[in-house]
């Protein structure tokens, strides 16, 4: 269980650097047309949902780390 829970936190600490680098190339494949128009253009939408995805995934992770100080916690 304990392993299972270190990989996850693994995976849950990767994936919010996963989603930074896919905003990052979101953000630097914007246009001027995109930025000048009127409402929120395709890429400012992908942008958001990277950033709220980066969001979830570190809120997964500490959840994880939480769990593992508990389990940690209780052994000792």
């Amino acid at each position: 269980m304990i392993v299972f829970l270190w990989l996850l936190l693994i995976a849950a600490m990767i994936a919010p650097l996963a989603m930074l680098v896919r905003g990052i190339v979101t953000f630097l494949q914007t246009t001027k047309a995109d930025l000048e128009g009127s409402g929120p253009s395709v890429s400012a939408m992908k942008s958001n949902r990277m950033m709220q995805g980066r969001i979830f995934f570190q809120a997964v992770a500490i959840l994880i780390a939480t769990v593992l100080l508990l389990f940690f916690g209780k052994g000792s």
